[in-house]
């Protein structure tokens, strides 16, 4: 199984970009938003999650760790395929992902090409409560994509997930600190955890 790419951008496609790696050529699936922070000749790493069928051998690729967890996730909803979990990351963050979760507004992931009001219902609900997706290795790597080279992965979503578990850990329930979190990060932003711990606190005594 093929996790992580480091090479030289060769091509890229409407939907997909060719990676040269020590002289082989590697097809990987993405959305436009990663295709148009590519450049042919870059040098990039791309994180890979490899879906095997009776057909063929694919292979999505994202700037995170984070995104392709989170590709990963979305496909645990029943109804959500590859393809849509790929429109989604597409056409918002893993940040915009987690609030619209914890706070239960389906209308963020109609923003995706495909995903209807009913099936963006049901993503919601299904995974409403449930801890964000941790990284193929525990912590998300370092983004390295042309161009983000010293860009942490998701630094944002890091607090508010430390934030959450620390909640956890004080007895509140999965669901009410999620959605606690990304109310305070509204106001107190997520990027202090200490702050948005408070800030969360506050949320939950209303």
């Amino acid at each position: 199984m093929i996790g992580r790419l480091t090479g030289t951008v060769a091509a890229l496609g409407a939907d997909h970009v060719l990676i040269d790696v020590n002289g082989v050529g590697y097809v990987c699936m993405a959305g436009a938003r990663l295709l148009s922070k590519l450049h042919a000749g870059d040098d990039t790493v791309l994180h890979v999650e490899t879906k095997v069928s009776e057909a063929a051998i694919t292979l999505y690729g994202f700037g995170t760790d984070e995104e392709r967890a989170w590709f990963v996730r979305l496909q645990d909803v029943h109804g959500v395929a590859g393809k849509a979990a790929m429109a989604i990351l597409d056409a918002i963050t893993p940040a915009e992902l987690m609030d619209a979760i914890a706070l239960g507004d389906a209308s963020v992931l109609t923003r995706a090409k495909g995903v209807g009001k009913k099936l963006a219902e049901r993503i919601t609900g299904e995974l409403a409560g449930k801890p964000p997706p941790m990284g193929r290795f525990g912590q998300f790597e370092t983004a390295r994509v042309a161009g983000l080279a010293s860009t942490p992965v998701a630094a944002a979503t890091g607090a508010r997930s430390e934030a959450i578990s620390a909640l956890v850990n004080l007895g509140y329930a999965q669901a009410d600190a999620a959605r606690a979190v990304a109310s305070a990060a509204k106001d107190a932003g997520d990027e202090d955890v200490s702050q948005l711990i408070k800030a969360a606190l506050k949320e939950l005594a209303k």
